[in-house]
């Protein structure tokens, strides 16, 4: 059964880079035809889709963040890593990474999730 893990640091002061790596398991994330995406949530908020990154490398970003997401991989060692610069307390959330299975965006399999708390 596929595991994803997301880990990364739990504070984050403003205007500095958050860095967060979601470590897949039992899945190579080249496999056809899977997108992964990061996904956070505010506290008292709903749920915001920020980007993927498709078993191709090809990458989506949400229109808010794009300016400021990066999304990468490295499939050595099967894992995304999201990049999100000039954080503000805006920015505290907690971010999961999902697993899209046919790029619907329809999400089957879902990390924790890791708080990350931006102090200003």
């Amino acid at each position: 059964q596929v595991q994803l893990r997301e880990s990364g640091p739990g504070l984050v002061k403003a205007w500095q880079t958050l860095s967060l790596t979601c470590i897949v398991s039992d899945e190579p994330i080249i496999t056809k035809y899977y997108y992964w995406s990061w996904i956070r949530q505010p506290p008292g908020k709903g749920a915001e889709w920020m980007g993927a990154i498709a078993y191709d490398g090809s990458t989506y970003y949400s229109p808010s963040l794009q300016s400021r997401t990066s999304i990468s991989r490295n499939t050595a060692d099967n894992h995304i890593t999201l990049q999100l610069s000039s954080v503000t307390p805006g920015d505290t959330a907690v971010y999961f990474c999902a697993r899209d299975s046919s790029g619907s965006g329809a999400f089957d399999y879902w990390g924790e999730g890791t708080l990350v708390t931006v102090s200003s």
